[in-house]
């Protein structure tokens, strides 16, 4: 079990490898406003939350992960290698033609990914398909979905929020990643959702908020604070590019190319902040 500083020396290297990704893929591109606010949330799933490990990718007991903020997937490849469920190499094939490792993920239960993404607000849905086939199996296991703020405009996320709820899903972790903004500009701007705790809690859901959603002590708080009796949301406000002072929180890096000069002064800002 990782420690909360070796989770975030892991939460480093991740933004590291995020942001060489982004630069090494050209015209392509990253997503790297909001995979550098998931990033924290990923190493701690990984470090200490999620019963899976390497050994354990098609073990019908091990937990399941979905993505459902699938634009997200260059922050899940560079924890995957984190954690040895695929090797750097195969990483940094990242947006490379052929590649099992493009902008949205590909699923690969054997490299611990569990589905396909591309459309949002469709993660939630299977994660409660899982869950509820796990409750008539009799599974032990535990599903986790992670869901963006933006995202949750989609009605999908809603209905299978009330499914969850309505079949007393209490083997479901919903956990969303608040961090303000989506590709358009500011949530609050484009399309808001008002009091997103209440809203949760409304549905039926044990709600869980994070004040700090990049600081891993406040997330393992949350989540060893589950409820055993209804699904569970964890809400963590997180800031969109987190780690690269210079952009954080600013709208215009959902999505990034980089220029050499914007990759190398990025990263020392990246070594200055650490």
């Amino acid at each position: 079990m990782n420690t909360i500083e070796q989770i975030a020396d892991i939460a480093r290297r991740i933004r590291e490898d995020i942001l060489e990704m982004t630069y090494k893929s050209g015209v392509n591109g990253g997503h790297l406003g909001g995979a550098f606010s998931s990033t924290e949330i990923l190493a701690t799933l990984y470090g200490r939350v999620l019963n899976l490990s390497p050994d354990l990718v098609t073990d019908s007991r091990r937990d399941r992960f979905i993505l459902s903020k699938g634009h997200t997937a260059i922050a899940h490849y560079a924890a995957l290698a984190e954690y040895g469920f695929i090797t750097k190499e195969e990483m940094m094939t990242f947006e490379e033609p052929d590649t099992w490792f493009p902008t949205h993920e590909i699923m690969n239960i054997e490299k611990g990914i569990e589905i396909s993404s591309g459309s949002l607000g469709y993660g939630l849905s299977i994660g409660v398909g899982i869950a509820l086939s796990a409750k008539i199996r009799k599974s032990k296991f535990k599903t986790y979905v992670l869901l963006g703020d933006g995202e949750c405009n989609e009605g999908t996320v809603w209905e299978a929020a009330m499914a969850a709820a309505k079949y007393k899903l209490d083997n479901i972790v919903a956990v969303i990643d608040v961090n303000g903004q989506s590709l358009d500009g500011y949530i609050m701007d484009t399309m808001p959702i008002y009091h997103m705790e209440k809203v949760w809690e409304g549905f039926g859901w044990n709600v869980l908020s994070v004040d700090d959603g990049n600081d891993i002590s406040e997330l393992l708080g949350a989540f060893y604070s589950l409820s055993m009796e209804k699904p569970n949301v964890v809400i963590a406000h997180t800031l969109k590019a987190k780690g690269i002072p210079s952009i954080e929180g600013k709208v215009g890096w959902h999505h990034a190319r980089l220029t050499e000069e914007q990759y190398m002064a990025f990263k020392k800002e990246m070594e200055n902040a650490q």
